[in-house]
């Protein structure tokens, strides 16, 4: 169906006050910039920043909620024969290689982790989200492996699948603020992906592996 003319506007004025916000942010540090100030710059009243964005937190993390389910995504989307953690390693290194936004490789990232290093809501903020994706995770292993309720396997797994994805990104995230380009951290992550394979165990390696036909 396609974008009607209000959620269009809905969308482009959300899009508008998180480009103003983000801007204000990285200009001038996350605690700095307050929701009446990001309000004046976007020409908008406070209450319409409320309505789109609850806390100032939501303005920088903004696409928090698609975070929350990219584990889960990889997972309910592994191929023929593929187990949950061919499927995460997979998707990572397709990401990593093609020196993707999605996992931090590109110019400018690391002012947002700046930001968010200078600010204590951040980071906390931050932590609640990586919970949501953890959380999310085990519930989709738990799904798609057929798990009985008590079974701790989906839970141990998961948490490896999470580390897994957190150490890339954590990697990542000091190579760039080292100063270096996006291209040249793309290829050590590579080895580091492979790095970490070699540390996982079979049984993590092929859990929730999907029938071949």
């Amino acid at each position: 169906m396609a974008e009607g003319l209000r959620e269009r506007k809905k969308r482009q004025t959300r899009q508008h006050l998180s480009d103003v916000a983000t801007g204000l942010f990285l200009e001038r540090g996350f605690d700095a910039v307050t929701i009446a100030e990001i309000a004046r710059v976007a020409d908008v009243s406070v209450n319409t920043v409320y309505n789109y964005f609850p806390t100032k937190e939501d303005l920088f993390l903004d696409r928090g909620r698609g975070i929350v389910d990219r584990l889960s995504r990889y997972v309910r989307g592994r191929d023929r024969g593929e187990s949950a953690a061919d499927a995460v390693l997979r998707e990572l290194r397709i990401q990593v290689e093609g020196v993707s936004p999605t996992v931090g490789l590109m110019e400018g990232y690391e002012r947002f982790l700046r930001v968010i290093e200078g600010a204590d809501g951040l980071k906390a903020r931050l932590w609640h989200i990586q919970q949501e994706v953890l959380q999310h995770l085990e519930s989709t292993l738990q799904e798609e492996s057929g798990a009985e309720p008590g079974d701790p396997t989906p839970v141990l797994v998961a948490g490896q699948l999470h580390w897994v994805h957190s150490t890339l990104m954590a990697y990542i995230g000091r190579e760039m603020v080292a100063g270096r380009r996006a291209g040249e951290v793309s290829r050590d992550a590579l080895v580091l992906l492979d790095d970490i394979e070699e540390l996982l165990g079979e049984k993590v390696l092929n859990y929730a592996r999907r029938a071949a036909e």
